[in-house]
């Protein structure tokens, strides 16, 4: 393989990697009072219910539930955009659905979980996480005066030296079409007793996961993932999100964070908590299966022992779409129920350093979906408009790609003048290019322009929630966020799959087409044909089955790109063609004419 092949490789593959990893009103009411009214409401008081569960250990003492259990009957509250299921055993939560985002016309599974794992907002003794108080809680719902509704879970349990304490955990759902549901965590002693939660300097930890849904079968990064992120302010107050690589993240006593986050492709579960200095500690476990939940990132909050006879603290938990809409609703007191401010939960939005780019693109797809609803005619529409925008850069490029055509017989002229000496052959090729005033890189720069537009879209298309199920072509395309499927094979093909996708062989067919009539004429010496051939057949190869399953809107835009570049190389060559030939017959007719007056000289 010639040295200019395997630069091109080279740079080929920097390309590749490069662009699939970089991918109020002044009359507002004033909340606080009624997030005083909201936090007071929520921790109030409430006629404790005496209603077992296994013995849980702390300073070394057991208890256990005290009194007769209550029903361990599931049951349901909604608002406009919220289904969760509460689960009497343990006061936890059994399944959440985002109603107002489906999957298959169904309301989409927030919570992926199996039957055998444990539910969120499970309370632990300590740190210990084989020690949950899993008791059967008793409940009642009731509707606060705020828009909220408040569902208190509460029992009294004994210790063995016969001290009593009650639990209560109040869950405040929003009435509205917010995300963020509240949770305060209440022990109080009985009689002055001191409460016994305290297991090596932590009074208890809470829970969430197993996983943030929909469900999935296996994690691809480029494709659909979990991340465990924080938000912590550095030294100087600048925000900072870490990403936990390993997933089994535990934070630094020196760093105190904000909130941590599970973060999914369209949706993110974010834990904060609200009562100041109580934290000892966030978090997270990782865990890989065969079956079930393939992929488990529990999120722990561990709080600081407390030698009192009473713990109230408040934590808010986000549970809902990655969409900038919802998550700045908590930057401000007034634009939520429960008046929470600067939480800045934006924050948590997976982003690249051209979301500018995205928020540009999205914004002219909107535009254009209003007019024309559906969302593959509307990116085809934007790509036509984005080549109109590039035309008079790409027009020189088109150009210069048929002036070269024109310059063919002297190109091969300058190959039979030197056949075997690669070197004199490029000298003589740029000096003509030279005379000629033709750039030979004059058509790769209207890709180089396209390539971050091609990278905001791919970031557009695979995690904008705006844009999940968006339907194209019916029985054919009906999500352009994710792959279209035309067959399941019953085995699988290396590197690809069993899955059959059409639209990645169209757009491999549309590349090779593109680059051979764009290349065919830039093939100067020897050496570079190998590189050309390389450029015009490999690199859309090696797309073919990088792409193979990226977001078939994504592979729409490009598909409809080279298309047009295609019929506009064609147009241009068969109008152009001729003229720069006619230019260089003339051209070469003064030189001639030149050097015979010379000679007569």
């Amino acid at each position: 393989m010639d040295r200019n092949t395997i630069i091109a490789i080279v740079l080929s593959a920097i390309v590749i990697i490069v662009g699939t990893t970089i991918q109020a009103t002044l009359f507002a009411p004033d909340m606080t009072e009624q997030t005083t009214a909201v936090t007071e409401e929520i921790i109030a008081s409430e006629e404790i219910a005496v209603a077992t569960s296994s013995a849980a250990q702390a300073y070394g003492k057991t208890f256990t539930a005290y009194g007769e259990d209550p029903s361990t009957t599931p049951f349901t509250v909604e608002n406009e955009v919220l289904s969760i299921v509460f689960d009497p055993v343990g006061a936890t939560v059994d399944d959440i659905k985002l109603t107002q985002h489906l999957t298959e016309g169904q309301p989409s599974s927030f919570l992926f979980k199996d039957s055998d794992d444990v539910n969120p907002f499970m309370l632990y003794v300590g740190d210990d996480r084989t020690n949950p108080v899993d008791a059967v809680f008793d409940y009642e719902i009731k509707e606060l005066s705020m828009g909220i509704t408040q569902v208190t879970f509460s029992r009294d349990f004994i210790t063995d030296d016969g001290d009593i304490f009650t639990i209560r955990k109040i869950f405040a759902v929003p009435d509205n079409d917010e995300y963020m549901i509240q949770l305060v965590v209440s022990i109080t002693g009985k009689d002055g007793a001191v409460i016994p939660f305290n297991y090596d300097g932590s009074s208890y930890s809470i829970n969430f996961g197993p996983q943030v849904g929909p469900e999935f079968k296996n994690m691809s990064s480029s494709y659909d993932y979990r991340r465990v992120n924080v938000l912590r302010e550095d030294k100087s107050g600048k925000d900072t999100v870490k990403y936990d690589k390993s997933n089994n993240y535990v934070s630094d006593p020196s760093k105190p964070l904000d909130w941590m986050s599970l973060t999914g492709k369209y949706f993110v579960a974010i834990a904060i908590p609200e009562t100041e200095g109580t934290v000892k500690e966030f978090s997270s476990t990782y865990r890989t299966y065969d079956s079930g939940v393939s992929q488990e990132n529990y999120m722990y909050i561990t709080r600081i022992a407390a030698n009192s006879g009473e713990i109230d603290d408040l934590y808010s938990f986000y549970l809902g779409p990655q969409n900038a809409h919802d998550l700045a609703l908590y930057d401000r007191a007034q634009d939520n129920i429960f008046g929470l401010e600067n939480h800045r939960l934006k924050k948590a939005m997976e982003s690249s350093w051209l979301s500018w780019l995205e928020t540009v693109l999205k914004w002219c797809l909107v535009m254009i979906y209003k007019v024309i609803p559906n969302y593959g005619v509307s990116i085809i529409i934007l790509t036509i408009l984005i080549k109109l925008a590039l035309h008079p850069i790409s027009k020189k490029g088109m150009e210069s790609t048929a002036k070269m055509s024109a310059l063919s017989p002297k190109i091969e002229e300058i190959k039979r003048k030197f056949p075997d000496d690669p070197q004199q052959q490029n000298l003589a090729m740029s000096k003509l290019y030279k005379e000629e005033g033709i750039n030979p890189m004059g058509s790769c720069i209207p890709m180089l322009i396209q390539f971050p537009i091609l990278i905001a879209f791919y970031g557009l298309l695979n995690k904008n929630i705006e844009l999940r199920g968006a339907m194209f072509i019916p029985g054919w395309i009906p999500d352009l966020s994710i792959p279209e499927t035309v067959a399941t094979l019953p085995f699988n093909i290396p590197l690809l799959g069993n899955q059959v996708h059409l639209l990645p062989i169209l757009y491999t067919f549309s590349m090779i087409l593109s680059m051979k009539i764009t290349q065919q004429s830039t093939t100067s010496a020897s050496g570079q044909e190998g590189m050309m051939k390389f450029m015009t057949y490999g690199m859309p190869i090696i797309f073919f089955f990088i792409l193979y399953n990226a977001p078939s809107g994504l592979l729409v835009y490009w598909s409809v790109m080279n298309l047009i570049s295609i019929g506009s190389q064609i147009y241009v060559n068969k109008k152009k063609k001729g003229q720069f030939v006619l230019e260089i017959q003339k051209k070469d007719e003064a030189k001639a004419e030149s050097k015979k007056k010379k000679k007569r000289r």
